[in-house]
C-alpha cells in the first residue's frame, strides 16, 4: 500500500531540487509526475527505504531522458550528464517558491488553482479533472497551458502572498467532488505555507479553513440537503479543529497586523463560540463586518453584513442596511427573503425565495430555497382560506 499523502508531501521538494539542478518548471514538473506514477506500480511491492531521495533519482533520470531525446536541449545534457548524489533539501524554500510560482499574476485563477494541486499538492490531473468536474483532456490542456506561461519564472524571484492565500482560498471553496476532498487538500496545503513562512494572514486564512470545516459534518442531513447555520447541530461541529482555528487566530491578531482573512476568521469563531444560535453575538459579529469592509469592498461582505445587522438590530435594520446594496448581487434575493420572513412577511417571503430557488447556482441551494418557498405557502394558504 502505498502512502499517498507522503507522497504528496515530497512532489514539491522533489521539484524544488529539480530546479535547482538546472531543470525548468515544466521539465521538473513532468519528470516528478513519471516518478509519481512509477512509485505508484513499483513501491506496493518493493518500498524504497528512503522515499525522498528514490525520488529525487528517479525524476532526474526522467528528466535527463527526456533532455537526451531532444536535439534543442544537447547544451543542457552537457550539464546533467553526471547524475549528482541526492542531498538534504531546502523543503520550505522549494514549497513556498512553487507556491508563488504557481500562483503567478499571469495566469487565470483556474489555471493558479489547478497548477497549485498538481505542483504542490500532488494530485495527477486524472484527481484533478474528476474534482473539478471536467474532462481529463480539458485538465491535461489547461495545466500544459499554465506551465507554458511559467516556465520563463525563474524559482527565486519574489512572490505576492496575497495571490497565494487567493488561489489557496478557492481551492478550499470547491469542497468535495470526485475521490480528492478538496477543502481537507487546501487545509494541508496551507498547513504547509504557515509552517514555510511568518505571515498574519496565512494564519488568518488557515484559522478561518479550520473553523469552516469545523461545522462541515452538520451542513447536511442523511438525506444530503442543506442544513442552515441557525439549524444545525452543534454537537456535530469538530471541536478539536475549533479549538485549534481559536488559537491560530488569536496569535495572529496578537501581532496586530490586521487582513480580510483575519476578520473572517474572528466572525467564524464568534459562530462557533455560540452553544446555540440564539447565543450568536450578532452585535460582535457586525463589528468585525465592519473591520471587514474597512480592508475589502468585497459584496459578499457587504450582504452578510445586512443579514448580521438583521440579527443584532431587528429585520428593518436588516432591510434598510440591505436596500443599500446592488440588487444583482449573488444571493441578494435570498438574503431579503430571509429578512422578509422575519419581519413577518411570509407571503413576499414565499415569492423571493421561490425566485431566489430560480437563480440559485446550484442544485443543493436550488432545492433548500425550494423548501423554504413551501413551507411558507403552507403556512399562507391555510391562513388566507381561514
Amino acid at each position: 500500500m502505498v502512502d499517498e499523502s507522503l507522497l504528496r508531501t515530497l512532489t514539491p521538494t522533489v521539484i524544488g531540487i529539480l530546479g535547482r539542478r538546472g531543470a525548468d518548471f515544466a521539465a521538473a514538473e513532468d519528470a516528478v509526475q513519471e516518478a509519481l506514477v512509477e512509485a505508484l506500480r513499483v513501491w506496493p511491492d518493493d518500498p524504497p527505504r528512503d522515499p525522498k531521495g528514490w525520488l529525487v533519482t528517479v525524476s532526474w533520470r526522467k528528466f535527463v531522458d527526456a533532455a537526451r531525446s531532444e536535439a534543442s536541449r544537447r547544451a543542457r545534457e552537457e550539464r546533467v550528464e553526471v547524475e549528482p548524489e541526492p542531498g538534504p533539501a531546502r523543503e520550505s524554500d522549494d514549497t513556498l517558491q512553487l507556491y508563488f510560482l504557481c500562483a503567478h499574476p499571469s495566469l487565470t485563477p483556474a489555471s493558479a488553482v489547478a497548477l497549485t494541486l498538481r505542483a504542490v499538492g500532488g494530485l495527477t490531473t486524472r484527481q484533478i479533472a474528476q474534482a473539478y468536474l471536467v474532462p481529463e483532456a480539458t485538465m491535461a490542456q489547461r495545466i500544459s497551458r499554465a506551465k507554458k506561461t511559467v516556465s520563463g519564472v525563474r524559482f527565486d524571484q519574489p512572490g505576492d502572498v496575497a495571490t497565494v492565500l487567493r488561489v489557496l482560498y478557492l481551492v478550499f471553496n470547491e469542497g468535495y467532488s470526485g475521490d480528492v476532498d478538496l477543502s481537507a487538500e487546501a487545509i494541508r496545503l496551507t498547513r504547509q505555507l504557515a509552517a514555510a513562512i511568518d505571515h498574519a494572514e496565512v494564519a488568518g486564512l488557515l484559522a478561518l479553513m479550520l473553523l469552516h470545516h469545523a461545522r462541515r459534518p452538520a451542513r447536511t442531513d442523511p438525506d444530503g440537503r442543506l442544513v442552515p447555520l441557525a439549524e444545525q447541530d452543534r454537537g456535530k461541529w469538530d471541536t478539536a479543529l475549533i479549538a485549534e482555528g481559536v488559537d491560530v487566530l488569536q496569535a495572529a491578531l496578537a501581532r496586530d497586523q490586521l487582513g480580510e482573512f483575519q476578520a473572517q476568521a474572528a466572525i467564524a469563531a464568534l459562530h462557533a463560540d455560540a452553544q446555540a444560535a440564539d447565543e450568536t453575538d450578532w452585535v460582535q459579529i457586525v463589528e468585525w463586518y465592519d473591520e471587514l469592509l474597512t480592508l475589502t469592498d468585497n459584496p459578499v461582505a457587504h450582504l452578510n453584513r445586512a443579514v448580521a445587522v438583521g440579527e443584532a438590530d431587528g429585520a428593518h435594520a436588516g432591510l434598510a442596511a440591505l436596500g443599500k446594496l446592488e440588487p444583482t448581487l449573488p444571493r441578494y434575493t435570498a438574503a431579503e427573503a430571509y429578512l422578509r420572513e422575519r419581519a413577518g412577511d411570509p407571503v413576499t417571503a414565499a415569492r423571493l425565495y421561490a425566485e431566489a430557488a430560480r437563480a440559485a447556482p446550484n442544485l443543493p441551494e436550488r432545492d433548500h430555497l425550494t423548501r423554504q418557498a413551501a413551507r411558507l405557502n403552507a403556512r399562507i394558504r391555510p391562513s388566507e382560506a381561514g
